[in-house]
């Protein structure tokens, strides 16, 4: 018989977008930091991204997150993101639901009031800050990476839209920012299938166009993601309000507007002329959930005025569970996995 292979999951979800946490079941990978570990899985065990993210185990709009150990002291735990476009370096919302399952697993004992303490994800140490009131996780407080804006206001021709202005942000991957009443959307629920299919269009005109490289990290491969960009209201002073939508190519709607999605938008404001150090900007989703991303400062590098910034919102458990991982299964591809799962070892060589 074929030993039993399990996955110990806590899944959650911050703003709709569920994040599956892996706390068990893969064994230690090599590498001598969390970026070298993600490259590992994505260069030599991506069956466990895609075994999480298929049926059926699961669908393309979740992500996965992988504990693993720190290589940074500082940091109490490390972790990997990976999603339906491959192995982001950082994600505001995954940080949120990962700092969460670290606090209700009791990997970090819980404090009443804030507490605070770090994370190392691909992209380097994560500063969090947690309010538990309670003992319920009430908000996740984390560091956006520095962000900017790469491109502002071109225009692209894209088959059956026409002429499309965006602008390019990077705030962890790069993202073309895009008016979504520009292109008749109002972002309601309602319009999700037809938002997927114009970010498709335009994602797709974008990549055969042209590519986008990063002041430290070069070619990070091509744009993967777009941001529909609702009306600024200024709801108090310093406070703003916009609906929003991200897209993740191909074809994933986001239920959250993401961190990384609401970092991308403070770099706009901040290029704009739009908002001062300490001014909030809450972005709306389809489902009504929000994130608020705090410009915190700027700072010159190189070419590129960096914005710095905080994200925050609420992740919510969902359920602890064992995946019974079983490569007998015609629908469950196993390629690119044995080698990483604890159980099953010797058998799989």
């Amino acid at each position: 018989m074929t030993p039993s292979l399990t996955l110990q999951l806590i899944d959650t979800h911050a703003g709709g977008d569920v994040s599956r946490i892996v706390v068990g079941g893969i064994m230690p990978l090599p590498g001598a930091t969390v970026r070298d570990q993600m490259h590992y899985l994505r260069d030599d065990a991506d069956g466990l991204r895609r075994l999480l993210l298929e049926e059926p185990y699961g669908i393309p709009e979740m992500s996965v997150d992988l504990l693993v150990p720190a290589s940074d002291p500082e940091a109490v735990v490390g972790y990997i993101i990976m999603e339906v476009m491959g192995y982001p370096i950082y994600s505001g919302s995954n940080t949120i639901c990962t700092a969460t399952a670290v606090l209700e697993s009791g990997l970090v004992p819980k404090q009443e009031g804030r507490q605070n303490f770090k994370l190392e994800s691909p992209a380097g140490l994560v500063q969090i800050e947690a309010l538990v009131e309670n003992g319920v996780v009430e908000a996740i407080t984390c560091a956006g990476l520095p962000s900017y804006i790469d491109t502002y206001r071109d225009s692209i021709h894209v088959p059956t839209l026409g002429d499309v202005t965006y602008s390019v942000a990077y705030s962890g991957g790069f993202y073309a920012l895009v008016d979504a009443s520009e292109l008749g959307f109002s972002l309601v629920r309602e319009e999700e299938r037809a938002l997927a299919d114009c970010a498709h269009r335009i994602v797709e005109a974008i990549q055969a166009e042209r590519g986008f490289s990063h002041y430290t990290l070069g070619d990070v491969g091509p744009l993967p993601f777009l941001h529909f960009m609702g009306p600024v209201e200024q709801v108090a002073d310093g406070y703003y309000r916009s609906r929003s939508t991200t897209y993740v190519h191909p074809g994933v709607i986001c239920r959250s507007t993401t961190g990384t999605g609401t970092s991308a938008r403070l770099a706009l404001m901040h290029h704009e002329g739009r908002i001062q150090p300490g001014d909030r900007l809450e972005t709306i989703s389809l489902r009504e959930t929000g994130f608020i991303g705090e410009f915190t400062g700027s700072h010159q590098e190189g070419p590129h005025r960096v914005v710095e910034n905080t994200i925050t919102g609420k992740s919510y458990v969902l359920a602890h569970s064992d995946i019974v991982v079983n490569c007998e299964d015609p629908m469950v591809e196993c390629a690119g996995l044995h080698h990483i799962l604890t159980a099953g070892q010797a058998d799989s060589d």
